[in-house]
């Protein structure tokens, strides 16, 4: 394996024209797996902080998904192979490459997170979570299985929770951040509008980004939303209805 270059880790970050600060759906149950969810990445963030820059960026190589070694065509050195390769499909997810990253994704997924939880209870969201996740994965490993830039994040996870809510509360409102130069204007749009806009500009910039290159794993994002609006029709409890974004 190369050395560990810092550039060329991807982000996975969710780049958006709006920022969203607050929904007006508040959930019936104690969001106990979305609070645990933001502790654990919280914690875990620290702890690689404690490891310092080079330590911390073998921990990232160590514990986040590198196509070429999942696949069976590379092999880390024994002093970073502490996980089987498969295992950093998980341990992946609960990792960042920096405080904006983690900022970005525990802010969506404390924001969209509990609704999504609510319709299904705390032990199907956990499936339903780490299932988004792993097809996130895939979508950004499969097109490039010899990679060796590792991919860190709650992204893709995060992007499935995205995708079910659309289905589930597009018209809910949400307060969004929107910047005008140095200016920021706060205004409540529908659910629908701000995720169809994300989800729009994750397909935008992935058309435009470089191959074989680190940066925000678009893919990821793209697979981890379709996969959560596939699945959530399984995992959602009966009394939740699916809701078109465009009609009422």
């Amino acid at each position: 394996m190369p050395p560990c270059p810092v550039a060329h880790v991807p982000h996975s970050r969710h780049p958006s024209p709006v920022i969203p600060l607050r929904d007006d759906n508040p959930s019936s149950i104690k969001p106990v797996v979305t609070i645990s969810f933001i502790v654990a990445c919280v914690f875990v963030f620290l702890w690689q902080l404690s490891l310092g820059p080079v330590r911390g960026q073998q921990a990232i190589f160590a514990l986040g998904v590198i196509p070429s070694v999942l696949f069976g065509q590379r092999e880390l050195p024994p002093d970073l192979a502490i996980v089987p390769p498969y295992m950093t499909m998980l341990t992946s997810m609960f990792m960042h490459g920096g405080w904006m990253h983690l900022i970005g994704n525990m802010l969506y997924l404390w924001i969209f997170g509990d609704n999504v939880e609510d319709s299904m209870g705390h032990a199907r969201f956990v499936v339903f979570y780490v299932l988004c996740g792993l097809a996130a994965v895939f979508a950004q490993a499969l097109p490039e299985p010899s990679s060796t830039i590792p991919m860190v994040g709650a992204s893709g996870a995060i992007s499935g929770v995205l995708g079910a809510y659309l289905l589930l509360y597009p018209h809910a409102r949400v307060l969004v951040l929107i910047p005008f130069g140095f200016i920021l204007h706060t205004v409540r749009i529908p659910a629908g509008i701000v995720l169809l806009l994300w989800f729009g500009l994750q397909l935008f910039s992935q058309l435009g980004a470089p191959a074989g290159q680190g940066g925000v794993a678009f893919r990821a994002h793209i697979g981890g939303f379709i996969a959560g609006m596939l699945l959530v029709p399984f995992f959602k409890q009966k009394r939740f209805a699916l809701r078109s974004p465009w009609s009422r």
